[in-house]
């Protein structure tokens, strides 16, 4: 797998998923774009855009005239009781979840097209597929993200532009310290998931980076769960 002459832009690619990311593909020779509100620590060559997407105007005015692949990495763990959650936590979890990723895609559709054959990768959650307590506010948004990633596949089909998503489970990242941080807790999220273990990052970005390679270009549309089976299978 060689992203050779390729142009990645990664939002949200300064620590956790979005940072193995760019890691990944940088040693695959990929020329990177990384947009985020802090500047990843990563050694080499990449093109740093700072970006709220939150706050959007016309940063990625920046970006190269052809873009080979987009990931959209930003999201958040808002985890409350159904009667805790307040207007503004669902609104904030959808702004960021899904609006931040279609004003993306919006302003980097051009350089997409230009490429005659890109993928755009968007992550989801195991939660919108498989009931959870305490997921209401952060399901609805990563749900309404998968509606939107499926109506955007179809449509840019005929452009040669791909899109699937990516559904993880929890993962060892700075979004999820809190529900790792003892050793107990650990242990119950190992044996949540029938196959023994929480996520890593790499597991992740490893999946992120095979629906961006352009021998996978006949997959579009899909909803990759990478969970440890917690979303299909059941240990008995």
């Amino acid at each position: 797998m060689s992203f050779e002459n390729k142009n990645i832009l990664i939002i949200g690619a300064s620590s956790g998923i979005g940072l193995s990311l760019a890691k990944n593909l940088q040693e695959k020779g990929a020329n990177l774009i990384l947009a985020s509100r802090n500047k990843p620590n990563l050694s080499g060559d990449f093109q740093y855009i700072k970006l709220d997407v939150l706050d959007m105007k016309d940063e990625l005015k920046e970006l190269p005239e052809t873009l080979h692949g987009l990931v959209y990495c930003p999201g958040s763990i808002n985890l409350k009781p159904f009667q805790s959650i307040k207007e503004n936590d669902y609104i904030n979890d959808f702004r960021l979840n899904t609006v931040g990723a279609a004003m993306v895609i919006q302003q980097s559709l051009k350089a997409l097209k230009s490429a005659k054959g890109a993928s755009i990768v968007l992550f989801s959650t195991v939660a919108a597929n498989t009931g959870l307590s305490f997921h209401a506010s952060i399901a609805s948004a990563k749900g309404a993200l998968q509606g939107f990633g499926l109506s955007l596949a179809a449509e840019l089909a005929s452009k040669q532009i791909r899109v699937n998503m990516v559904a993880p489970s929890l993962t060892d990242t700075p979004l999820a310290e809190n529900l790792l941080s003892s050793d107990d807790k650990k242990e119950a999220s190992n044996k949540r998931h029938p196959i023994g273990r929480y996520g890593k990052a790499e597991d992740i970005s490893n999946a992120a980076s095979f629906l961006l390679d352009n021998e996978n270009s006949w997959i579009t549309g899909q909803i990759l769960g990478v969970d440890g089976g917690m979303e299909r299978i059941r240990n008995i």
